[in-house]
């Protein structure tokens, strides 16, 4: 060993070469390497999703699990329905064929209701039925007063009592904040998606929930009639995760290709349609999981409608991409201009044992539709009241979830808090497998500095994925010394000569792995995968529905990292830290909250009240107006917060850098979330010279003042 050691540092005392690291191979790959890591994970996502589409059944149903990932976790209140008219307008909209179609709402959670149309059949009604329109198409539409697919009518024609729910559109006209000026071309179904997610709801939750109050109605009116959900488009989906969370739902229309398996071409349409762990949900919702026993209809997923996606131009680009494509993408399709056979009651109707049912032919009754848009934005504007006062009230249930977590000591601390890094791990995070294949390290030189050298550095992961950064070593290094090492973090679209740069002092990060070479520290410069923009934001979009993110790999990359610095002779494996800026603070909080290996963990111009930045429509720094709708992560907002994932760092030290300036937020939340931070470690764990904040006078950067003496003294380092 000690020969090795020797070898290792005369490698180091000579100018670079093209010799690679001793015990390395020669890196020989070319091209651009962050681009290649960004590629080799999609290739990983792409194979992980065919593999799941071969997968059918094989689990039972898990009611409450499903409803956990779509968000129908809120008690319902009690079934009520109110006829809604007004001084000059009445709530009996018309009558068709002795049927008369209402104006109405029924309450669904507190402060939400879900509003729509309730049409009476002219007999006493023979089955309840839940009719859904597309996202866009009005419930007037579905009654048959105004030109379109009037299915909900048409089954009540036949007996049914239909109630039809306003869906949220994919407009964008309330996609914003006047007061603050910010406009976004966010979908309305995206924005309401964007911050329930992160409080553990979807908006299809959201939208099953109206449903089901909806069915809560019809059993109080006639518990003995069946029920039956029958839809079009977004309707489809709503009736799909309805009749398979209620066995009260006798009859579901739902797309067959969905109800077969995992659809993959879901991460190509509206993230509105992402749901978290999917595709093992979507292993049960066949005819004899779910809805074992029940009645089901459908047909070809073509019959759907299309929707070219967000609204372009005038410099707004903050939606996420995605699209529908439906049969008015082929021209010659024989129903695409019979969107009367769209909705195939003819078949659902027997189901509710109404008996087969002749094909009608009726003109619409059109009314008056000035109701229809103030209607649709209180829809709105209650789902979004609602999410965001679900973030106002977040911190006492954050308290609760941690009520088990022990302060008596350190050391109880850090033993108690494993259930709670597991957790972050498997269900915010996404726990990929242990990586099993060789590491194979492969390097190259590419810095000869006259204090140390720098070496490219590739380590394997899985097949496809692999991990890549520079390593810094200085020259002065002496066999068998063992040194601390800094792992120095990169921030979004960044790469690892941004932080290595020997020549000039980079923007933002002020070379800030070169200026701690420079003092000494064996240094190690990774490239993340958050460079390329949509490209690899889209990971979250195929890594979600497989209960997986971004930093799923992220976190398998750095343990890969840590693996291989531990085989360097002059590495002391117990004093590895992390200083990541702006994405690398977000990695910095992530990363060492479930790899102990990091001994200290330094956050730069990230640490944050985070959940508000994601979900709060009133800060003008939110993640609600950009484009970075990869940062959504399910559920976080009621389990950790940046203080919680502090929580999972501590005993260990840790350090928050923040300048006056950032505009990734303002010091009055910085040090708010700080404050509970500094509770823990000093008032709680009695080891307040552990963690630390600073401010200082400048913008988003790398200050490197009070943060390198924070590593000298915890890495109990003196600087060359």
């Amino acid at each position: 060993m000690r020969f090795l050691a020797l070898l290792f540092v005369c490698g180091l005392v000579h100018t670079a070469s093209a010799d690679p690291l001793p015990n390395t191979k020669p890196l020989t790959t070319e091209g651009d390497l962050a681009k290649q890591m960004v590629d080799g994970i999609h290739k990983y996502l792409d194979r992980e999703l065919e593999a799941a589409q071969k997968k059918q059944g094989g689990t039972k149903p898990d009611r409450e699990r499903l409803k956990h990932i779509l968000g129908v976790v809120d008690p319902r209140v009690p079934p009520n329905l109110e006829y809604v008219s007004g001084p000059d307008k009445p709530s009996l909209l018309a009558e068709r064929e002795g049927c008369k179609i209402h104006a109405v709402r029924w309450a669904v959670l507190n402060g939400v209701d879900a509003e729509g149309l309730l049409i009476e059949p002219k007999e006493k009604p023979k089955a309840n039925l839940v009719a859904i329109p597309h996202a866009g198409q009005s419930p007037e539409e579905v009654a048959g007063l105004a030109k379109g697919d009037d299915f909900g009518f048409r089954c009540a024609h036949y007996g049914c009592r239909v109630l039809i729910p306003t869906l949220i559109d994919r407009d964008d006209k309330y996609s914003g904040n006047a007061r603050l000026g910010r406009r976004t071309n966010i979908p309305h179904r995206e924005f309401i998606h964007r911050m329930a997610y992160e409080m553990g709801r979807t908006l299809t939750g959201y939208e099953v929930q109206k449903v089901l109050a909806a069915v809560d109605w019809f059993e109080k009116q006639d518990a003995k009639l069946k029920m039956g959900v029958l839809g079009y488009g977004e309707g489809r989906f709503i009736a799909r995760y309805a009749g398979a969370i209620d066995e009260r739902i006798a009859v579901t229309d739902i797309q067959q290709e969905i109800v077969r398996t995992f659809d993959p071409k879901l991460i190509d349409q509206p993230i509105d349609r992402n749901v978290w762990d999917l595709v093992s949900a979507s292993r049960s919702l066949t005819a004899d999981g779910y809805f074992a026993g029940r009645s089901l209809t459908g047909y070809n997923g073509a019959l759907e409608p299309t929707w070219p996606g967000p609204r372009m131009g005038q410099g707004l680009f903050h939606a996420a991409p995605g699209k529908l494509v439906g049969i008015e993408a082929d021209p010659g399709h024989p129903l695409r201009n019979d969107r009367k056979k769209f909705v195939e009651y003819n078949v659902f109707l027997p189901l509710l044992k109404l008996g087969p049912q002749p094909t009608i032919d009726l003109a619409p009754t059109e009314i008056n539709l000035d109701h229809v848009e103030p209607r649709h934005k209180r829809q709105f504007d209650q789902l979004a009241a609602f999410t965001q006062n679900l973030w106002r009230l977040s911190e006492p249930v954050r308290k609760d979830y941690w009520k088990k977590a022990d302060a008596s000591s350190p050391e109880k601390w850090e033993q108690s808090c494993e259930p709670y890094r597991n957790y972050f791990h498997e269900e915010a995070i996404g726990k990929l497998p242990e990586p099993t294949m060789p590491l194979n390290p492969r390097s190259r030189p590419i810095y000869d500095t006259p204090k140390w050298t720098g070496h490219e550095v590739m380590l394997d992961v899985y097949d496809d994925v692999f991990a890549y950064g520079i390593v810094l070593l200085p020259k002065d290094l002496k066999p068998g010394e063992k040194r601390p090492v800094v792992v120095c973090q990169h921030g979004l679209e960044g790469r690892p000569t941004d932080v290595c740069n020997p020549k000039e002092r980079t923007k933002y990060y002020n070379s800030f792995a070169a200026q701690l070479a420079d003092r000494g520290y064996i240094v190690f410069a990774p490239q993340n995968p958050y460079i390329g923009d949509t490209h690899f934001r889209q990971i979250m979009r195929k890594a979600n529905p497989l209960k997986l993110s971004l930093f799923s790999f992220i976190i398998r990359q750095h343990q890969r990292i840590i693996d291989w610095l531990e085989t360097q002779p002059n590495v002391d494996p117990k004093r590895i830290a992390f200083y990541g800026l702006s994405y690398g603070g977000k990695t910095a909080m992530r990363v060492p909250a479930v790899e102990k290996r990091y001994c200290l963990s330094i956050c730069s111009g990230d640490f944050n009240e985070w959940i508000g930045k994601i979900v709060s429509t009133e800060l003008p720094m939110s993640y609600m107006f950009t484009k970075e709708y990869d940062m959504l992560e399910f559920n976080l907002g009621h389990t950790y917060n940046y203080a919680e994932m502090a929580n999972l760092i501590a005993p260990r030290p840790f350090m928050v850098e923040r300048g006056h300036d950032d505009g990734v937020g303002i010091d009055e939340m910085i040090a708010y979330e700080f404050a509970k931070v500094r509770y823990l470690y000093e008032n709680r764990l009695k080891i307040g010279d552990r963690t630390e904040l600073e401010f200082f006078v400048g913008g988003h950067e790398i200050h490197g003042k009070g943060t390198f003496a924070f590593l000298d003294r915890h890495l109990k380092w003196t600087p060359k």
